[in-house]
């Protein structure tokens, strides 16, 4: 069978039909095949500001222009194919002081190299617990496939993200689609380049107007700064006026703990 070019992986994203929710502006980031080592730590920070978003109030949903988030996610792995995850998420408004926006778990497993698959597959579920001044549904799940491939220097992840309300006035509306994709770069054994994808199709009367679509793409790079230890930055540019617009996002993790 012929090779197909990484850039590939994002058509399926940029064409398929449906209207785009906001995308989750706690944690902007395309998930990675790798789980946490067994018997170690990592602590991610995730500081991530929205400069151009929405200036409405929607329900209990406060208008996200000028939004500050601040997220730490702290994973354990428990196996060589297992880790599990705690966050927790704190955020500030225009004309508020910080505050406490919810908390997270998620569990994630990987499959392991051995199974010699075409693509390396991880596969999460994330339950949430957000506070309704963010997010108008009390609890939410998240189930977030990881498909990842390589080639030579370049590496693709796709994230075809699905989401529901478990508890919470969208408990009735079913699943929807948030998906993410990653194409990045290895300039340097210390430097990735890469451009991020992010969306959330929904039904067309949800939350936009009919028509209405939504796609962010983030320019960005990662840095390790050391052998455990890697610093990413991001700008997300919408490409239509709906939603947020302008984010900038920042994440730094490190590993530590095991022998």
């Amino acid at each position: 069978m012929a090779r197909r070019a990484p850039w590939l992986l994002l058509v399926p994203l940029l064409l398929a039909p449906g209207v785009l929710a906001a995308q989750d502006t706690f944690e902007i980031q395309v998930y990675e095949y790798a789980t946490v080592p067994r018997g170690m730590w990592n602590l991610e920070t995730h500081l991530n500001y929205v400069a151009n978003g929405t200036s409405e109030l929607e329900g209990t949903v406060a208008a996200t222009e000028h939004q500050r988030h601040l997220t730490f996610e702290l994973t354990r792995g428990i196996t060589d194919y297992f880790e599990f995850a705690g966050y927790l998420v704190l955020a500030g408004r225009e004309g508020h002081a910080a505050e406490f926006a919810g908390w997270r778990l998620r569990p994630r497993v990987r499959f392991p190299e051995s199974w010699h698959l075409p693509v390396d597959i991880s596969l999460s579920a994330e339950v949430g617990f957000p506070q309704d001044v963010y997010e108008e549904n009390s609890t939410t799940l998240e189930i977030r496939p990881v498909l990842e491939k390589r080639f030579g220097r370049v590496q693709a992840d796709l994230n075809p993200v699905i989401g529901r309300a478990l508890e919470g006035p969208g408990k009735s509306e079913g699943w929807d689609a948030e998906p993410g994709a990653r194409l990045a770069w290895a300039a340097t054994d210390a430097v990735d380049v890469s451009v991020e994808y992010y969306g959330g199709w929904r039904p067309v009367s949800d939350l936009f107007p009919e028509g209405a679509t939504v796609h962010q793409i983030f320019p960005g790079v990662d840095i390790a700064t050391s052998e455990n230890a890697v610093l990413n930055f991001g700008i997300g540019f919408g490409t239509t006026d709906v939603g947020n617009t302008l984010v900038l996002k920042m994440r730094y993790g490190f590993l530590f703990g095991g022998s």
